[in-house]
């Protein structure tokens, strides 16, 4: 699936995955599920539960940050 944006930046649903990728060439980025959202409209921050460590953090997505939707119909 393909990631949502806007002029106003990304935005997330409940179940989405979001992919960050590593911090220098070479070392493994990292990926977790947005299990919550503070704003209505999908834009960050998001509470995204992390594969790596199971915790769930309040993470504000950077540019190296992708949102990929695994849902069922990405048509909104």
């Amino acid at each position: 699936m393909e990631t949502r944006t806007s002029e106003h930046g990304p935005h997330a649903r409940v179940g989405d995955e979001i992919v960050v990728g590593g911090p220098t060439v070479g070392k493994a980025g990292r990926d977790g599920e947005v299990v919550g959202l503070h704003h209505d409209d999908g834009t960050p921050p998001y509470d995204v539960r992390w594969s790596d460590t199971g915790r769930t953090t309040l993470f504000f997505p950077g540019p190296d940050a992708h949102i990929r939707h695994l849902g069922a119909d990405d048509s909104g």
